[in-house]
């Protein structure tokens, strides 16, 4: 009985001022997260492609992250437990498994996040991307080993996501935006692109990024089905963050492109802030860019790390925070060291991105499976129906979307 009277109700030890602030950072880890440097070049890739088409892909890809987070984080938060915990109680080993793709996984884009933090500085400062990358890991090892860690984290996304927004704000003030072309393909598409939904849902919701914000309220010490209030706060504002920055993203291309200029294809987002606004705007562009990379370096670092917490008592979690410092320092300079050393991650990325698109059905399906066993959730919790439903339908459209992807990858 213990156990599920702690399963209904959030901490003791936290306040709802404290509860909201951890669920904004929720929020705000998982939208940055959503929206790094592999977006930034896909949303400008496929805008230029698609032109306003790609406004349907944008709208699929927000009510797809909207089931997933919400299923994701409701049965982490009320079952107070990481999703590698949930695994192992629904089938020993399972949550292993789910471990090795998310780390993994996290640990191949973190290159890329890495790499692109050190492309922003390259953009700004001039100076090489492979030095820049090693300022970027260095400032994300600070973050991380200071104290009052997360809170530190919360505030970086939350400062960094602002300097994005006011980016784009800029860039789309410089800028015709066709407001009616993109509005009316958004609902009346006359082209759908099947590949450009899973990519972009892959790069959204796939892999780690689904975890951070329930992990997130873990560690902050929201748990139990009172914490449900703020799970749906969090949710909703990180989806609505996330969601702003890609349409004000597609926006500024599709202004470019339907002003009949060719996007640079070897790199499609620099273009868009160069043709917009010229050089200043390419400045802007390293500025963006560099945000991009730090804010999904942290998200990466942090979710993936936290996967190898299977600690089930107070003692056990203690002896975890102790060798946290040392994981996350090991984890991002293993990045920044295959970066330094590789130079352009391009191949592994393509790859692994093709993978993520088969992570998020496997995750998602265990989760929902563990939403209805008891001895996970507590007696007294009933996930919703719908949630289910519409959470199932999401896992058998990306299982068969992330197969035709990566077949047709490889």
């Amino acid at each position: 009985m213990a156990q599920n009277d702690t399963k209904n109700n959030v901490s003791s030890s936290i306040n709802k001022r404290s509860a909201r602030s951890v669920a904004m950072g929720a929020a705000f880890v998982m939208a940055m997260s959503a929206v790094g440097p592999g977006f930034l070049t896909q949303t400008a890739a496929f805008t230029s492609q698609l032109g306003p088409n790609f406004g349907f892909a944008i709208l699929v890809t927000i009510l797809i992250d909207i089931v997933v987070q919400i299923n994701i984080w409701r049965i982490i938060t009320v079952s107070g437990k990481h999703a590698q915990q949930i695994a192992n109680d629904i089938f020993p080993g399972l949550g292993y498994f789910l471990t090795f793709l998310i780390v993994v996984g996290g640990f191949f884009f973190n290159i890329g996040n890495v790499a692109g933090a050190g492309l922003g500085l390259n953009v700004l400062f001039g100076i090489s991307a492979e030095n820049g990358a090693i300022i970027a890991a260095l400032l994300a090892i600070i973050v991380f080993v200071v104290r009052n860690a997360l809170v530190v984290m919360d505030r970086t996304v939350q400062v960094l996501a602002v300097v994005k927004i006011a980016v784009l704000i800029y860039i789309l003030s410089v800028t015709t935006v066709p407001v009616s072309a993109a509005v009316k393909h958004t609902f009346l598409p006359t082209d759908i692109n099947f590949y450009s939904i899973v990519t972009i849902v892959g790069g959204t919701v796939g892999g780690y990024i689904s975890f951070a914000g329930g992990h997130r309220f873990l560690e902050g010490g929201i748990r139990g089905q009172k914490g449900l209030k703020y799970v749906n706060e969090g949710a909703l504002s990180g989806i609505g963050i996330a969601s702003v920055i890609r349409v004000m993203l597609f926006l500024a291309g599709l202004a470019v492109v339907m002003a009949g200029h060719k996007l640079d294809p070897a790199n499609p987002a620099a273009a868009i802030f160069q043709i917009a606004a010229g050089n200043f705007g390419y400045k802007f562009f390293g500025l963006l860019l560099f945000a991009a990379g730090m804010t999904s370096v942290l998200g990466s670092t942090f979710t993936s790390v936290s996967f190898l917490n299977y600690s089930h008592s107070s003692e056990g979690a203690a002896k975890f925070q102790k060798y946290r410092p040392y994981l996350v320092i090991s984890f991002i300079a293993l990045s920044t060291l295959v970066f330094y050393i590789i130079g352009k991650p391009a191949q592994i990325l393509v790859i692994v991105g093709a993978i993520n698109g088969l992570i998020l059905p496997i995750a998602l399906a265990i989760l929902l499976v563990g939403a209805h066993k008891h001895k996970i959730m507590g007696d007294t919790y009933k996930h919703p129906i719908l949630l289910s439903i519409f959470g199932w339908l999401v896992v058998l459209f990306m299982a068969f979307a992330g197969i035709e992807t990566l077949i047709n990858t490889l």
